[in-house]
């Protein structure tokens, strides 16, 4: 008899642990295998790198339609099935004609990583794969300034993660920012494009609310609240002013399809391009969930941004999952806003 109960025991265990195997075969096919197949495809013509060359050098950033990625270096990022944003790394966006990115840093050490909330980005997509730092980054992007000086690139950064303090975080960015200044507009308001051309624009998403303002403080400062409500609230625009401009911010990522949808749509309706005016226009959400799934919502509201006339296009529209195609959509709108003032001109 006891020999049987050992037995019996020893099956119950052998159940166990085969179901807890099978647990974790699910869990890592859900965070990191899936996340592989979650792909776009980008295959970008020429002209994609030099866009910006045929618009106006009197234009202000905030005048012009830019296409941007949200969460621009999580390509490669831990947790991916949560966490990732992005399937194309930073130079393949430029190359596609993104030129806002969105960029979430953390100091480690004297460093400063690309993260997502707690968790690191990497160069690869094994684990085992070294941060992506900073550096890594800008090297992308000075290498595309430099073999297309006619375009520009809004550098937002946000402060993600850690333990600093904003004056600390300030001081690290900038210390990288100084090494290769000439790449650089740091200035404290909006610039025009001739201004901007060659350069990244640095915006700051970060401020250390125990200090003053600093008047050589590098950088626009471009802090909003988060707004990470599930419910809606019928006001999808924040108002926010800063410098010279007002800013216009639609960042609801935590609605579901329908919601961000129409968050978005209202967000173009009530807002307008203007030289005071600054808008931001997320089409970017992880749906209700404390945690979400970026990719699921892309799909299908990437698809919808497709089949949106561009002349309703206005500001800057930052998205998940950005291919050429979404881009070059985006951009288009350039050519509708320019063909609306022309015609308006005409007619007075």
């Amino acid at each position: 008899m006891p020999e049987k109960k050992k037995r019996k025991s020893l099956r119950v265990l052998l159940r166990v642990v085969c179901a807890f195997l099978v647990l974790v075969l699910l869990t890592a096919a859900a965070f990191f295998i899936i996340p592989f197949t979650e792909t776009v495809a980008s295959a970008p013509g020429a002209e994609a790198s030099s866009w910006m060359a045929y618009l106006d050098d009197s234009l202000r950033l905030n005048e012009i339609v830019l296409p941007g990625t949200h969460n621009s270096a999580t390509q490669y990022c831990q947790i991916a099935f949560l966490t990732r944003c992005q399937d194309l790394g930073i130079r393949e966006q430029l190359d596609a004609g993104y030129r806002y990115l969105d960029i979430r840093l953390g100091l480690e050490g004297e460093r400063l990583k690309l993260m997502h909330s707690f968790t690191t980005c990497r160069v690869g997509p094994m684990p085992w794969d070294e941060p992506l730092y900073l550096e890594e980054v800008l090297a992308q992007c000075y290498a595309f300034l430099l073999s297309n000086p006619s375009e520009t690139v809004v550098f937002n950064v946000k402060q993600e993660h850690g333990d600093e303090t904003a004056a600390e975080f300030a001081r690290a960015l900038e210390a990288v920012i100084q090494k290769d200044a000439r790449f650089w507009y740091t200035g404290n308001t909006l610039p025009t494009l001739a201004e901007a051309r060659g350069k990244l624009v640095l915006l700051r998403r970060y401020a250390d609310r125990s200090l003053p303002p600093r008047a050589d403080c590098m950088g626009i400062s471009c802090v909003w609240p988060e707004q990470d409500n599930d419910q809606e609230s019928g006001e999808h625009l924040e108002r926010v002013d800063f410098n010279d401009c007002e800013l216009w911010v639609q960042d609801r990522f935590h609605y579901a399809t329908e919601e961000k949808w129409e968050a978005f749509q209202k967000g173009l309706r009530e807002s307008a391009v203007s030289p005071s005016a600054l808008c931001l226009h997320f089409l970017s959400t992880a749906g209700t969930a404390k945690y979400g799934h970026p990719w699921q919502y892309a799909k299908e509201l990437n698809q919808r941004l497709l089949e949106l006339d561009p002349s309703e296009l206005r500001g800057w529209i930052i998205v998940d999952f950005g291919d050429d195609s979404i881009a070059a959509h985006i951009r288009s709108a350039n050519s509708a806003l320019r063909e609306s003032q022309e015609n308006a001109a005409n007619n007075g």
